[in-house]
């Protein structure tokens, strides 16, 4: 996706700024290699299929760090605030009532839809600078449609046979699926970082999906509850919040 211009930036004051410029660094070297990498893929006869304003990513279900998450929120309008906690009761429903992972996932892209920070006329991420890893790390080695919700789940025999074929034939895939694999390989130490500076700032890790981590980020009760390494607290004020699904949330 595409960025478009944001005044808003990340308050100095805030208590958890450190870890919050901690993830920030992490996105920045992560920039710097993927666009090497991406230099040295070109060079060598590959395609990225991803292009500006291609939005068939954009409603898949992302999970995040807390840390990630308060870099976000930090930057968002309270228009935006409401829109992702709108999304995250929507995504909790969907947990409660989904039999499979693959029953979740794919409502989640049917039903819930494309993520509220998504400029839908322009294909635009609103809160592109403070988006989390996984929005930047998945890019497409084959034909984007493949991306679309619904391509492969509707090919039939001989097209899964050609896919399959394809992909195992394209040195940037893992043989498994025509997403990119080093540039998912080079993002974890993003999670790496993330996950050090939460031990180091509370004593305890927070993960889960991205836009209740984003609302729960901007809970006075729950942070307090984190920031005091306080685990158990902190569930149970998200239950109060009825934001908490054991599949959806890892706090510990």
């Amino acid at each position: 996706m595409t960025a478009l211009p944001s005044s808003a930036t990340p308050h100095a004051s805030h208590p958890d700024q450190n870890l919050m410029d901690t993830v920030a660094r992490a996105y920045a070297l992560y920039a710097q290699q993927a666009g090497s990498w991406i230099q040295r893929f070109g060079r060598q006869g590959g395609t990225v299929h991803c292009r500006s304003g291609c939005v068939h990513c954009c409603d898949f279900p992302v999970r995040c760090s807390l840390a990630e998450a308060l870099l976000t929120a930090s930057a968002l309008s309270p228009e935006q605030l409401d829109a992702m906690q709108r999304r995250a009761h929507e995504v909790i429903a969907n947990a409660k009532t989904a039999q499979s992972w693959d029953e979740y996932f794919q409502r989640h892209r049917r039903d819930i839809g494309y993520c509220p920070l998504l400029d839908r006329q322009t294909g635009a991420c609103t809160a592109y600078e403070v988006r989390p890893t996984r929005c930047r790390d998945t890019f497409s080695a084959m034909n984007a449609r493949f991306c679309q919700v619904g391509t492969l789940e509707g090919l039939n025999r001989r097209e899964q046979a050609e896919y399959a074929r394809e992909v195992k034939a394209n040195p940037a895939t893992d043989g498994l699926s025509h997403y990119i694999a080093p540039l998912e390989d080079l993002s974890e130490p993003i999670w790496s970082e993330a996950s050090r500076a939460m031990q180091g700032r509370w004593g305890l890790e927070v993960w889960g999906d991205f836009w209740v981590l984003t609302t729960l980020s901007q809970d006075g009760a729950f942070m307090a509850a984190v920031r005091a390494g306080q685990g158990s607290r902190a569930i149970k004020r998200a239950r109060a919040l009825r934001l908490w699904n054991a599949e959806i949330l890892e706090i510990g």
